[in-house]
């Protein structure tokens, strides 16, 4: 009894036995997250850090590739007149392009929450998302056309511009052969004075047929009047050889309809009138002893609208190309941060009396600034890289002027033959991103966090 005692306080006191031991996957797990990473890791090795690593590499030596230059290449940033202007430039993208594009976006956003047919305008707004740069910059290359029956805007421009202030139709007109009149400043006078009771024949020449205005009529000759001016001017041309007479009025010639004339003494203007549509004209008995003038009003170059691509317009031009394309990226973006507003805040300011102005201003812009910080951030990364748009948006006349650094990385690196100066310009590019990625990081764990 005792020894059975003893044996089962002894089992009561030893330890238990431990299982049998099982082999660890901790191994396992580890070599399979590395097979299946190893495609990304080799991938990223070959298409990003190689690339950067050469780049910086390459930086420091010249053209060749076999001498070492220190920092010389890093110093043509900064001398070099091309690569200013493009950074110049890129500043100016960078403050103006996403500040433009979010602006826009928050404005599409707001006023079309409400609108039956919003969807379907931020459909048209954000259509120009799936075209590519190369072929917005084709479109808006036609659209910057200097000609006005090509170019979409010149057209606009112009026909704004013509509703207030109608271009001539003779801006070729000129005096011919054995004309009574001479050039001054601009326009034409007359060589002598003119008299009461005379009919005085002003031909001219150079206006083609298919410009002539809409109600021009045949010229005819005006009948003297006593104690007027009378005349007529015309397009004292006939076609066919040897046809038709210089100076005179022939039947298949026509009047220089609205042409304007006026009489000048001693450097002032008497009198004044209009042509009829056959080209004639009459002027009062004040004309008398004066000299005719037809004044260069009559003869300027009709208004041919915008230099959009010329050297001072060229960027704020491409960058239009751009806000048309990202407009709509920014707006669907805020968009979506606009549905997770809460409805009950801005119904409580409303009934406090706030204005919608107010509303926006104080409550829905705070609420999106996250939302906003994205799509800026976003397109700030973006417009730092920006290529293709001023590559074919711009001419050749004016691609120094819209000059960028990503252009000028191509052109360094394969029109000038200086890859190490485009190195250099690369790195450069990668420092100036590299703040903007790190602080992007930052509020996106931060925004986690909350």
């Amino acid at each position: 009894m005792t020894s059975a005692a003893a044996e089962g306080a002894a089992a009561r006191t030893a330890p238990p036995s431990s299982p049998s031991p099982r082999k660890s996957v901790t191994g396992t797990r580890r070599t399979v997250a590395v097979l299946f990473l190893l495609p990304a890791l080799v991938l990223l090795g070959a298409l990003v850090v190689y690339p950067i690593g050469y780049s910086l590499v390459r930086s420091f030596y010249d053209s060749s590739g076999h001498g070492f230059t220190g920092f010389d290449n890093y110093k043509a940033l900064f001398t070099d007149d091309g690569i200013r202007t493009a950074l110049k430039n890129n500043v100016i993208w960078v403050v103006v392009a996403p500040a433009v594009a979010t602006a826009l976006g928050l404005i599409f956003a707001v006023l079309t929450e409400r609108v039956r047919w919003g969807t379907a305008f931020k459909l048209v707004v954000f259509m120009p998302m799936a075209i590519s740069m190369l072929a917005a910059g084709i479109i808006f290359r036609l659209v910057y056309d200097q000609d006005p029956d090509k170019g979409v805007a010149n057209a606009v421009w112009v026909g704004v511009h013509d509703t207030f202030a109608q271009s001539s139709a003779f801006p070729k007109a000129h005096p011919g052969r054995n004309s009574p009149l001479k050039p001054d400043h601009g326009g034409f006078l007359t060589t002598s004075p003119v008299h009461t009771g005379q009919s005085v024949a002003l031909p001219l020449v150079g206006v083609a047929p298919d410009r002539m205005p809409d109600g021009a009529k045949k010229a005819a000759p005006a009948p003297a009047e006593p104690g007027k001016v009378t005349g007529t001017t015309w397009q004292d041309f006939t076609r066919g050889k040897g046809v038709g007479r210089l100076g005179a009025v022939d039947p298949s010639e026509q009047g220089y309809a609205g042409m304007r004339i006026e009489a000048v003494k001693d450097g002032k203007v008497v009198a004044g009138t209009k042509a009829a549509s056959d080209g004639t004209f009459t002027l009062p008995a004040s004309a008398d002893g004066a000299l005719l003038r037809l004044p260069a009003s009559n003869f300027k170059e009709p208004y041919n609208g915008v230099d959009w691509l010329g050297p001072s317009l060229v960027t704020p031009a491409v960058i239009g190309a751009y806000v048309w394309m990202w407009a709509g990226f920014a707006m669907v973006l805020i968009a979506a941060g606009l549905a997770g507003v809460p409805r009950e805040l801005l119904e409580a300011a409303r009934v406090d009396g706030a204005s919608e102005w107010q509303v926006f201003r104080r409550i829905t812009v705070p609420l999106l600034a996250p939302v906003l910080a994205v799509v800026a951030v976003t397109l700030m990364i973006n417009v730092l890289k920006i290529f293709d748009l001023v590559f074919i948006i711009a001419p050749g006349s004016s691609q120094d002027d819209a000059n960028v650094l990503a252009l000028e990385l191509y052109r360094k690196g394969f029109s000038e033959g200086r890859p190490g100066v485009a190195s250099a310009i690369s790195v450069f590019l990668l420092l100036l991103v590299i703040p903007v990625m790190v602080f992007n990081m930052r509020r996106l764990r931060r925004e986690v966090r909350r």
